[in-house]
């Protein structure tokens, strides 16, 4: 069995993982911004970190506007809340994807509508969106997944057709582009977040992006408590403390002027994954993510597989045997419409989505952060290649 020994830490009752899911890197001027917080005493929000961080971010995905947030979450809510779309809406979004979606739709007094996946791209089909349009509908959520871009042509020419908003999740895609077009660029309101798995970092964090002034204004104001601009502490509305700290801001704005090379590490590791893999045969037992389509090459924000129906193991089973061998992974998600939360009052009762059902029943992702070395990755295939074999 190979085991990366020397990395492996145990104490009396645990042993660690030696190859995490994921691990950042922050070899950059991380340190060095965040000294210059501490020596100027800026650490709060209205640092001057905050904005430039802004400003910069919103410029790398060709935006006017950007609002950075404690975390991807909350930027989803600021979005669905910024947008006052009439109560009772109905949001088109996959049924694939992360609760943080689903969370930010209901909280807004919205009914989320979910759709299946396509089982190659595993990205919202854009073919049936159509079928799922009411005259209660007045948003698409497009949620980009693990590595590929959803088709966006045909859900905008929806959106102009049927009068919709269209809110862009490119949480896992900062960096990745559409037919040339920065993900994080399209729609009314798009949302990043900056937890440490991302491509950009600030340990817990997030960003909303648009070119709508007046959205902008409103997700500025909500942020913070809607302060009131002449008078501070009266309120017209009641808002949310979203806010980003400057040292947050000081990593992100570090992690950023990294991002075209994290960009080109990700795809390495991408394709270095599959070599092994297609090297080795295993593809008669795992799906591996597609290298492109005609309209993006893949990102590989995670690297995913999925279980072919002749391995008699189950997802959680392989996971197990990789954890036994100190290796990382992490499940697929599980759909909204098979989540209790959402179930328990009254949501998805006779939905069924069976591609994101066999994904999230089959799949999991292996380590592929960017801190990943090719020794690692080898690793981790020749333990996946014993345990299917």
């Amino acid at each position: 069995m190979l085991i990366c020994k020397n990395n492996i830490k145990q104490n009396k009752n645990r042993s660690y993982i030696s190859i995490p899911v994921n691990q950042p890197l922050l070899n950059g001027n991380e340190k060095k911004y965040l000294c210059q917080c501490i020596d100027t005493g800026w650490i709060s929000s209205d640092g001057p970190f905050v904005k430039e961080f802004e400003q910069k971010l919103a410029t790398y995905v060709g935006r006017n506007f950007g609002i950075a947030v404690c975390n991807g979450s909350v930027a989803l809510d600021l979005a669905l809340i910024s947008l006052d779309l009439p109560k009772g809406s109905q949001v088109i979004m996959p049924t694939f994807t992360i609760i943080s979606c689903a969370a930010a739709i209901v909280r807004a007094g919205l009914e989320p509508v979910v759709l299946d996946c396509d089982p190659d791209i595993w990205n919202m089909d854009a073919t049936k969106i159509e079928s799922k349009i009411t005259s209660k509908t007045k948003a698409i959520m497009v949620v980009h997944i693990y590595g590929l871009p959803v088709d966006m042509d045909p859900i905008i020419k929806l959106a102009h057709k049927y009068n919709l908003k269209i809110i862009e999740d490119a949480a896992e895609m900062l960096g990745q582009t559409y037919k040339g077009k920065k993900c994080g660029s399209f729609g009314n309101i798009s949302t990043f977040s900056f937890y440490p798995n991302k491509h950009v970092t600030t340990g817990e964090g997030g960003m909303v992006v648009t070119d709508d002034e007046e959205l902008a204004k409103r997700c500025r104001s909500f942020r913070n408590l809607c302060f009131d601009s002449a008078r501070r502490y009266i309120h017209d509305d009641l808002g949310f403390n979203y806010r980003i700290t400057n040292m947050q801001a000081a990593l992100g704005l570090a992690q950023l002027e990294k991002l075209d090379d994290t960009v080109i590490k990700k795809r390495f590791i991408g394709s270095y994954y599959t070599k092994l893999i297609k090297d080795l045969n295993l593809e008669k037992f795992v799906q591996i993510p597609l290298a492109r389509t005609d309209y993006a090459q893949n990102i590989y924000w995670v690297y995913g597989l999925v279980l072919k129906d002749n391995v008699k193991f189950s997802a959680i089973e392989i996971r197990n045997k990789l954890a036994e061998r100190n290796i990382g992974t992490r499940a697929f998600f599980w759909p909204m419409h098979k989540q209790p939360a959402l179930k328990k009052i009254g949501l998805f009762e006779k939905e069924h989505c069976p591609n994101s059902e066999k994904l999230a029943a089959r799949g999991f992702y292996i380590p592929s952060g960017v801190a990943l070395t090719t020794e690692q990755m080898d690793i981790v295939i020749e333990n996946l290649k014993e345990i299917l074999k």
